[in-house]
């Protein structure tokens, strides 16, 4: 049983739904950490546009991305 409750439904706040609608297209589901921190949405739109902001600085190279989100999750103990 997850310590802090999913917010499932978007209801009325206009970035939980833009968010919420962006993960269902990307990819198929809203990925379950995105449902943990939208009890804070302006602090979940500010830690995914810092994680775009990595993807997209050309700082590392887009074949290691990867390894790197694989990496942290296993030095946090999540699942990949």
């Amino acid at each position: 049983m997850p310590r802090v409750r999913e917010i499932d439904d978007p209801a009325d706040d206009p970035i939980l739904q833009d968010v919420f609608a962006k993960e269902r297209e990307a990819f198929g589901f809203v990925l379950n950490t995105t449902k943990v921190q939208a009890h804070t949405p302006g602090i979940m739109k500010a830690a995914k546009q810092l994680s775009a902001a990595v993807d997209r600085s050309g700082f590392l190279p887009p074949d290691l991305l990867p390894l790197v989100y694989l990496r942290v999750a296993l030095l946090n103990g999540c699942p990949f």
